[in-house]
């Protein structure tokens, strides 16, 4: 989520336009996940919060699963018990335990951690509840429906919002439109799926009476499916400019030539999305940069996975067809609806995905597992002899569940433990190991970070932002020749990768190769026109060259984009000050105060600026500032020991002088300009005396 787009000066307008990321929706580098809805509620979080602060924003997530927890329990009842009403109107539960159940199966599920403990799963669970709520209101509409013919329209309409308002939250909560078609076919209308296959492929003229045009199904499914379509095609003229463009490490098998290796890596991926929902110990927070190696092969024992999966899926769906139990026709199919259609928009068959596999997206599916789940228990309790044993069983599931989340959450607290979590379930994850290094390397541990970088670029040669972390790190410690080959096969890979270019012109700075460094800092603002980091190293090359205008030009450039750049200030006022322009190096000091009133580096620049113009005073106000904000500064005090020593105030300037020496016995220039005080004292004593 973009930061610009939490704040109150980012017109509301813009979240229409922007993608989850804030990138404009039309710029072909967005990512195309328009969740407007889900930004607004992090745009209230931050308003209440006065910033960001992340224990308002966990506190929702956690209200939200909350609540969809809750209203689980009036799901499962309707897709295990059916639906049915009193005679005042009012919905019967006709599985209260089952359906209860299923319910804490829901709301204990591991998999679900990474939507509720990372904030961005805000999306997964506004999308969950909105489509819950579509569900619920579209079994409003048969309230009144005492021999199926009568139906509420207005329900009807309120669904199609609802899942409109779903899919503004997150992509999938269009697929409720499909699941209400699907609950209206076998719950409202009792449709027998196997008999109507059976009369179509016989061209039997009598339909009607297999239920398809019976109490207005067909009206409403085109509704539903009229609804579907019209959010569909309003969300893709949004996003103006086609599908994402992803890249091969994001989704490695939607790239490989073989239709048959993408075919056999998708149901692979499929069969390890199920095994998440089967067996939840093996989480990870990125599955992509070859965490799961292709499979190439029919001899690869991983196909295995995917045959069991069929194999199941094949035995659930015969199940669900052709059981002369019409209630347990009813469960399985709606089972593997709800298990299903949520995650056909992760199942790449219609368009490429970034991502391998995401445990966020397995939230809404999960629901199907829960009814699968639930009621082969309620089989199995039927059958069992020992039904204490049974529910013993079920009770340990539950609390392995409730151990297994409060784990995994503990894993989410911080950026370490999760990063580190993960390199024991995807080992040959390039992200898993960059993350680690750049948050050793944000800790100040460089050689750590070196490692995990260096085993990053291995696992993955063309990643390029471990190539440009690793580069940057060795240019810290003066490895430059290393660093430049890096940080040249970065911009080799991706010629657009800016930060790189900068990156790599500061290494040849450091070279004494201007010319060079010149033409990458260009071509690092061609590829990002806005880059007042840029800009601001630009400055210090031109600097080095003695070309002063240029320098303060491009100074003055990485300000205009960014007027809190507080060095790009600070060299433009030495810079002057240095040349003798003291009074446009003290326009330009007070320019930088106004804009960034509370920077000590600011206020002592500029105080040295007016101590050389003789304005004493107001000099040694800012001094005294600057002091107070950063008092351990030997420079400091040594300089106004200095504005001091040339006042006229030799008692403050030695007091000054010797706090200076105190923090910092090397400091240049002060110990010699203390000793000349010193003498001058003495002078004054010996003359007094």
């Amino acid at each position: 989520v973009s930061f610009q787009d939490l704040r109150a000066e980012t017109p509301l307008g813009d979240l229409w336009h922007h993608d989850f990321w804030g990138s404009k929706l039309s710029s072909n580098t967005s990512h195309k996940s328009y969740r407007p809805l889900t930004v607004l509620t992090f745009r209230i979080n931050y308003l209440f919060a006065g910033g960001f602060y992340p224990v308002g924003f966990h506190v929702i997530n956690i209200i939200l699963h909350c609540t969809i927890s809750v209203l689980m329990v009036d799901v499962f009842s309707i897709l295990l018990g059916g639906l049915q009403f009193s005679n005042k109107g009012r919905r019967l539960n006709l599985a209260p335990k089952t359906s209860l159940l299923a319910a804490l199966l829901f709301a204990v599920h591991p998999v679900h951690t990474e939507c509720v403990a990372g904030i961005v799963g805000r999306a997964d669970l506004l999308c969950a509840l909105f489509f819950l709520l579509s569900f619920l209101g579209y079994c409003k509409a048969f309230r009144e429906n005492k021999e199926g013919h009568n139906f509420s329209m207005f329900w009807v309409l309120v669904s199609v919002i609802l899942g409109a308002i779903a899919m503004l939250c997150k992509e999938q909560g269009i697929t409720i439109l499909g699941l209400n078609a699907v609950f209206d076919a076998l719950v409202i209308n009792k449709l027998n799926v196997l008999e109507l296959i059976q009369k179509l492929l016989h061209k039997d003229k009598s339909l009607e009476n297999a239920g398809l045009l019976r109490k207005g199904l067909l009206f409403r499914i085109t509704l539903l499916m009229s609804g579907g379509a019209s959010i569909l095609y309003i969300r893709w003229r949004i996003m103006g400019t086609g599908p994402p463009a992803f890249t091969e490490v994001d989704n490695p098998a939607s790239f490989a030539d073989s239709l048959f290796v993408r075919a056999i890596n998708y149901n692979y991926y499929y069969s390890l999305n199920a095994w998440l929902l089967l067996c939840p110990w093996w989480l990870c927070f990125d599955w992509s940069m070859g965490c799961i190696p292709l499979i190439k092969s029919v001899s690869d024992w991983r196909i295995i996975a995917l045959v069991a999966l069929w194999f199941c899926l094949i035995g659930l769906i015969c199940q669900a067809l052709c059981s002369e139990d019409s209630h347990k026709r009813r469960i399985l199919t709606l089972g593997l609806g709800f298990l299903i259609i949520p995650f056909l928009p992760a199942s790449n068959l219609f368009f490429r995905v970034g991502f391998v596999i995401a445990e966020r997206v397995i939230y809404l599916p999960s629901i199907g597992y829960c009814v699968l789940f639930t009621y082969g228990f309620s089989l199995l309790s039927k059958q069992a002899k020992k039904k204490k044993i049974l529910a013993v069983a079920v009770l340990g599931i539950l609390l392995i569940n409730v151990m297994r989340c409060a784990f995994r959450s503990s894993q989410w607290r911080s950026e370490e433990q999760l990063f580190r979590s993960a390199l024991s379930v995807c080992p040959l994850n390039a992200k898993v190991h960059y993350n680690v290094g750049k948050n050793l390397a944000d800790k100040g541990n460089q050689s750590a970070a070196i490692k995990y970088y260096r085993e990053a670029v291995r696992l993955n040669p063309k990643y390029v932002h471990a190539m440009n972390n690793l580069g940057n790190i060795l240019k810290e410690r003066n490895e430059l020749q290393e660093a430049e080959e890096l940080l040249s096969l970065a911009v080799q890979i991706q010629p657009d990768f800016a930060a790189a270019w900068m990156n790599l012109g500061i290494v040849q700075n450091s070279l004494r190769r201007f010319e060079a460094a010149e033409q990458s800092y260009w071509t690092a603002i061609k590829h990002r026109k806005k880059y007042p980091d840029c800009y601001y190293n630009l400055g210090r090359l031109y600097a080095d060259l003695n070309r002063h205008i240029d320098a303060l030009n491009a100074w003055r450039n990485a300000t205009v984009l960014k007027p809190e750049h507080s060095l790009a200030w600070n060299n433009m006022i030495i810079l002057l000050d240095n040349t003798g322009n003291l009074a446009q190096a003290e326009a330009v000091g007070r320019e930088a105060l106004e804009l960034i009133p509370n920077d000590h580096s600011l206020m002592f620049s500029l105080a040295n600026v007016l101590g050389k113009s003789q304005k004493y005073k107001e000099s040694e106000a800012l001094f005294l500032k600057a002091i107070k904000a950063n008092p351990n500064a030997a420079s400091y005090h040594g300089n106004l020991a200095v504005l001091y020593h040339r006042w006229g105030n030799l008692d403050l300037a030695k007091k000054h002088y010797e706090v200076s020496l105190k923090l910092d016995p090397m400091a240049p220039g002060t110990k010699e300009n203390y000793n000349l005080l010193r003498r001058k004292l003495e002078q004054l004593q010996k003359k007094g005396s």
